[in-house]
């Protein structure tokens, strides 16, 4: 956690988030450097959903020289695969700011309906999961 800092270029107190009990935060790594964080995941286990506190990709793959395309969407898809796991149908939920909401709709199949959190239901959920885990 502690390259894991405003300072290093990431946007969230990912330290605070990590030591709330009931929340779950899942680092995505690659294969041959387990020790360079590519994207973080922060969740909460709802009674019929799973909802994603704060989603963040490292400083390095955001924007138009990212090192990696699709780190965020590898995290969302994992984030079903837990849904699905506990019996709630892959449905996932999440707040989004207001300039992501269309890039939700179109890459992760997910609605916005007035004020109420982003959703993705089963079948985008499957999707997703089948795209990144290959299964």
């Amino acid at each position: 956690m502690k390259h894991i800092t405003k300072n290093k270029g990431w946007s969230f107190n990912w330290k605070e988030e990590y030591d709330v009990i009931k929340k779950e935060v899942y680092k995505l790594t690659i294969v041959n450097n387990p020790n360079i964080i590519q994207d973080l995941l922060s969740v909460t286990i709802e009674q019929d959903h799973v909802f994603m506190d704060l989603l963040e990709s490292a400083p390095f793959n955001i924007g138009k020289h990212k090192i990696y395309e699709g780190v965020a969407g590898n995290l969302v898809a994992y984030a079903c695969k837990i849904s699905f796991q506990k019996g709630f149908e892959g449905y996932v939920s999440f707040t989004a700011k207001t300039k992501l909401i269309d890039h939700y709709e179109k890459t992760l199949g997910a609605y916005h309906f007035k004020n109420q959190p982003m959703i993705i239901e089963t079948e985008a959920a499957r999707i997703l999961v089948e795209k990144y885990f290959k299964i």
